[in-house]
């Protein structure tokens, strides 16, 4: 048996961010491997720039996502017409003006961005190694107590309750999201954890490209997943 740390995924909006392509900001429907461990980096302090430590925490770090109210999509048309001049602050902390040449300021920046509206999602995860810095012990506390406020995706998204959601053990991920209390009444949530957590009839094994290259700010590479549907009246 393995001790697995709950999370809490719930507010008015989140993203789970899928591939970006051009100005379209999709999303998936499960959170993302880069997701989970930029979200656990935020709470303990780390900076964008520490990236060997997050490529650490990124490979330590097994999670299983369970969808216990699914909600619903919407997306959100965004512009902004920005001037030679004009400046905005990025995630780097820095004012960064528009890129590009002269023509680039005759027109409106305009991007779509989709989003999961009501939605609660229940994350259970560990690391491997447990013992190694940082354990779930200070993810634990990080959460209670975070260095920086806390987002779901984007920075528009804040949770609307506490992200901590308590302890479980379990022999693997798919047994943890099997055992952790349900946040909803939905008796049939879908899940998805790493292939080899756990076995589930009628699920399905999928590769899933969701890491980051913390260093070049890409993302890239292949994981095997399993995606299922939990019955609560069962068990199974």
């Amino acid at each position: 048996m393995a001790m697995h740390l709950l999370l809490r995924l719930e507010g008015p909006l989140m993203a789970f961010g899928g591939e970006t392509i051009d100005n379209l900001g999709v999303i998936r429907d499960f959170p993302a491997q880069s997701m989970v461990t930029g979200l656990i980096a935020n709470a303990l302090g780390w900076r964008r720039e520490d990236s060997t430590e997050h490529d650490r925490l990124q490979a330590r770090l097994l999670f299983g996502a369970r969808l216990d109210r699914a909600g619903s999509r919407l997306t959100d048309f965004q512009t902004a017409e920005l001037h030679k001049d004009d400046k905005g602050w990025t995630t780097i902390g820095a004012p960064e003006g528009r890129a590009g040449g002269e023509g680039t300021y005759k027109g409106q920046h305009l991007r779509y961005r989709d989003y999961h509206a009501d939605a609660v999602a229940l994350i259970a995860l560990r690391l491997d190694p447990a013992e190694e810095s940082p354990t779930l012990e200070d993810v634990a506390a990080a959460l209670h107590r975070p260095a920086r406020p806390l987002f779901l995706g984007r920075k528009s998204c804040l949770p609307a309750v506490p992200l901590f959601a308590g302890w479980c053990e379990a022999p693997d991920l798919l047994g943890a999201l099997q055992s952790a209390a349900p946040v909803t009444a939905n008796t049939r949530p879908r899940v998805l954890w790493p292939a080899g957590e756990g076995e589930l009839s009628g699920s399905r094994q999928i590769d899933v490209c969701d890491e980051r290259n913390w260093t070049s700010g890409v993302h890239g590479g292949w994981r095997p997943v399993c995606e299922g549907v939990l019955s609560r009246e069962t068990g199974a």
